[in-house]
């Protein structure tokens, strides 16, 4: 048996924020195992870390539908664990082996900084296939791993409910809405991923490395507040540097149980 804990990322209460499962494991099960588990789980990621020193750890990260090649709020949860059941010797830093290559979690108080390569986004022309899954007309749209559609300032994000079997048609691995707001954050966004078996994800950071960029180029600021106006909700603090994005949320323990890996 193995443990395997539930954390709410991006947030500072449980029920909000998105849940993710975590494992920690002595070596990855299969493949097939890994991806059951994810199945049943039923949450957008569930995480499977294998602990190499007292601050390294290779990750992997697996949806619904199939292993992904990087998950941001799976991550925080899982440095969340490390930091409250692990304690690393060094520091407040602890380093994940990844898809996406060395990935550090850092302790800064109640926050979790994670530090993770920026998406290149490509300008595409905006289709009568977009406004027709989202039911709005996007200003802009742009692509890297994900779509990102950019809407008017004032758009109802919040209230927003897509087609999924359209948005399944679009380009990007997932699809993300963002509009300014005129409040205390910066910018707000939703997240949705047909494709991964989610329908939407209600707190992407893998996503911000696309959304966080955008903004901090347009708004010219590199320091953003990001609200993301899922159902459960939640807030990113995003520090665009370029080829990097760092992104800091709090977490929080919502349970801990056990997986039978024999079976």
């Amino acid at each position: 048996m193995v443990k395997s804990y539930v954390v709410d990322a991006f947030a500072s209460e449980i029920f909000k924020g998105n849940p993710a499962a975590v494992l920690f494991v002595d070596h990855f099960p299969s493949d097939e195992m890994m991806q059951n588990i994810a199945m049943e789980n039923k949450l957008s990621e569930t995480a499977f870390a294998v602990k190499k020193d007292d601050n390294h750890y290779d990750l992997r990260w697996f949806s619904p539908a199939g292993e992904i090649d990087l998950c941001g709020h799976a991550t925080l949860a899982t440095g969340f664990l490390v930091f409250q059941k692990a304690a690393p010797k060094d520091g407040q830093s602890v380093v994940f082996n990844t898809m996406s290559g060395d990935l550090t979690v850092t302790k800064k108080g109640d926050l979790y900084e994670m530090d993770f390569p920026t998406y290149d986004l490509k300008a595409i022309p905006v289709t009568e296939a977009m406004t027709e899954a989202y039911g709005a007309r996007p200003d802009a749209a742009y692509l890297g791993r994900d779509l990102v559609c950019v809407f008017p300032q004032g758009t109802a994000i919040a209230e927003m409910d897509p087609d999924m079997e359209k948005l399944k048609k679009l380009d990007g691995m997932a699809q993300h809405v963002t509009a300014i707001v005129d409040d205390e954050y910066d910018c707000v966004s939703r997240s949705f991923a047909p494709k991964l078996g989610i329908n939407e994800d209600p707190v992407c950071g893998s996503g911000h490395c696309h959304i966080a960029p955008y903004w901090s180029e347009r708004l010219g600021k590199h320091q953003l507040t990001a609200y993301q106006a899922s159902p459960r909700s939640g807030v990113l603090h995003c520090d665009y540097e370029g080829k990097r994005t760092k992104l800091s949320g709090e977490a929080v323990l919502y349970s801990e149980n056990e997986v039978n890996l024999a079976i």
